[in-house]
């Protein structure tokens, strides 16, 4: 029977209806919403009973600084080039076939997300696979999304493989009254990872699309065929003798939404953003704008050459210093929210974006105006110093990198050469395994092996602070530590209890088994439309209440929901990897539905079946 509703109970409903509408559309960023949500409990103590010294103790919560300590020690593994190795590895094994590196990228991806953060691997490997896609004539968005589903199936197979984990195991300490072990749940881990590969490599392999021709130029790519043109500056221009940005200015409103992007002369190229040349006679523009802006033009004395098509080529050929790069925007950018036109990409970094693609969209037109969200893939004519400089500060994920035709021979030369491990390789991996090890034993908790082992890699030199400090995805963290008071006010207030009600009046029509199924797939559903990690803390202790009221096993349960938590496959807001993942790949909201929804109900008969054979119902 379900709990009588309070005042109290209806406005912790409505804070969570609040915050998941502001969770799916992303009109604040997820961080903030959290933070929000915070505030508004203390505000409505009185209803909530959520003191201030409580709403903030999740940012000192077990869950909050083990996946901390685990970002820092997840980059501590990345800075040895082991995950770098990992891409060599793959392209060994792939024998060039669609299916060989389809296997391999599901294999490597799978059994790394086990022990390392699966976002960093989804970051490297995005690139990784790009490139060798294309070295094979293959299409990447082939196996990109298999990628991502690979990486959160890896995630279930010991305690550290996601943050929500970590988190179930901190709310099992509280509810339970004993916390998970590192691979408590390793055994069904196993069976879940092996059946979602077996999948991807079958089924969803036929019904992943080709949405990315791999011999397609990046600038066909994002639709610009009618928006770059060439310019030739005219003797009766009277732009000659200006610089580019007194040019630009000079034309005022007639220059709006245009980009001038380099300046050809007496065959050299120059990156327009980067030099204060002044413009002569016969100097041949490259410009981002459209027709109508182009033809205007002419009343400045530039002739527009209509037969002429700018090509990738065009845009990143010595002895030029630019190159075209494809970045997605991940969640801790500094550029999130902004408009690009505020961004100072062109004035700081000599960088220019040419398109942004959104889904399955690309936005050409008008760019100044666009703000930018989590997941936005960008084209971007820029330098190799600036686009290194931006993504060593993770502002930007590079997914692909247009080749300097001078550099071809180098580039295959560096191919054939492994690349270097760090010496204190050895060291890293051990601090993580002593980390794993210590944990499994039981001899601390996960907490302070974890807090320790990132002493020893900052200790042994693996790590430096600075490093260690930019590798936490803080979003996360504020998130989790915003949302954990939400799951307490439920509890305080009989929501909790509400809902268990309701799931538990289910066993009137289904068997034991149907309602684990029903908690299992609820949990899924609702994390495909907001973080894993609300999911985790909103459904957990409902799903332990709903046993306890059936008398079913309250570890079961709880563990449906973190399973569910951690493979939410059917949109690309779900899970950060598949965000990541989607504008790379050119896919449309509606692929993640037609591969994903068939693996989602895969995975809840074998999660439902594995739970009640491993752990009992009762």
């Amino acid at each position: 029977m379900a709990s009588p509703v309070s005042p109290g109970m209806v406005l912790v409903f409505a804070l969570i209806v609040v915050a998941l509408l502001l969770f799916v559309t992303e009109r604040i960023p997820s961080d903030t919403t959290a933070l929000a949500v915070l505030v508004s409990l203390v505000v409505f103590e009185s209803w909530t009973r959520i003191s201030a010294t409580e709403a903030i103790a999740g940012f000192a919560s077990p869950a909050t600084l083990t996946i901390v300590a685990m970002y820092m020690l997840s980059e501590g593994i990345q800075r040895t080039g082991l995950v770098d190795r990992l891409g060599e590895m793959l392209e060994a094994a792939t024998g060039g076939t669609e299916r060989g590196l389809l296997g391999a990228t599901v294999g490597t991806t799978g059994l790394a997300a086990g022990v390392v953060n699966n976002t960093p691997i989804v970051a490297v490997f995005i690139p990784m696979i790009t490139d060798l896609a294309g070295k094979h004539g293959l299409s990447p968005s082939k196996f990109l999304l298999p990628l991502s589903y690979a990486a959160m199936l890896g995630g279930t197979l010991t305690l550290v493989g996601t943050a929500t984990n970590i988190l179930a195991s901190d709310l099992s300490r509280q509810l339970l009254g004993q916390p998970l072990s590192m691979f408590e749940f390793t055994k069904l881990g196993v069976v879940v990872f092996l059946v979602g590969a077996a999948y991807l490599l079958t089924v969803g392999r036929w019904l992943t699309p080709t949405r990315i021709d791999p011999d397609e130029d990046l600038t066909r790519s994002f639709e610009l065929e009618n928006h770059l043109v060439r310019l030739v500056v005219r003797e009766s221009s009277p732009l000659v003798g200006l610089t580019v940005e007194e040019a630009v200015a000079e034309m005022g409103d007639d220059a709006e939404d245009l980009d001038v992007l380099q300046i050809e002369r007496d065959g050299e190229s120059y990156l327009a953003t980067s030099t204060d040349r002044q413009l002569v006679a016969g100097d041949l523009l490259t410009v981002r704008t459209t027709l109508q802006v182009a033809n205007r033009a002419a009343a400045y004395g530039l002739r527009h050459r209509h037969r002429d098509e700018v090509t990738e080529d065009d845009l990143s050929e010595t002895p030029h210093r630019g190159t075209l790069a494809e970045v997605v925007i991940p969640g801790d950018s500094r550029f999130l929210g902004k408009r690009l036109g505020d961004s100072a990409l062109d004035d700081r970094f000599d960088t220019t974006v040419l398109a942004v693609r959104r889904g399955d969209g690309v936005i050409t037109r008008d760019l100044d105006d666009v703000e930018l969200r989590r997941g936005d893939t960008l084209l971007l004519q820029t330098t190799a110093g600036a686009i290194a400089y931006l993504a060593d500060r993770d502002e930007v994920m590079v997914t692909r990198e247009a080749e300097d035709p001078g550099d071809l021979d180098e580039a295959v030369r560096a191919e054939t050469a492994p690349a270097p491990l760090d010496p204190r390789t050895p060291v890293a991996a051990g601090i993580l395994l002593a980390v794993i090890v210590v944990a499994a034993l039981g001899l601390f908790p996960i907490v302070i092996a974890a807090l320790g082992g990132v002493v020893a890699m900052i200790v042994t030199g693996c790590l430096n602070p600075t490093d260690a400090y930019d590798a936490v995805s803080w979003n996360v963290v504020f998130l989790l530590a915003g949302v954990l008071p939400l799951g307490l006010a439920m509890q305080r207030t009989g929501g909790d209890a509400f809902l268990a009600g309701l799931l538990a009046n289910s066993t009137a029509v289904l068997p034991l088994l149907g309602v684990l199924a029903l908690v299992y797939l609820v949990s899924a559903l609702l994390a495909n439309v907001i973080t894993p990690v609300a999911t985790t803390v909103l459904m957990i202790p409902v799903a332990v209440d709903t046993a306890t009221r059936i008398g079913a096993n309250r570890l079961t349960f709880l563990l449906a929901v973190m399973f569910a938590a951690s493979t939410a496959f059917m949109t690309p807001i779900g899970y950060q990897t598949n965000l990541m993942v989607y504008g790379p790949g050119g896919y449309r909201f509606t692929d993640y539905v037609r591969v994903g929804a068939p693996l989602q109900l895969l995975v809840t008969v074998v999660t439902t079946l594995g739970l009640a054979a491993f752990w009992g119902l009762r």
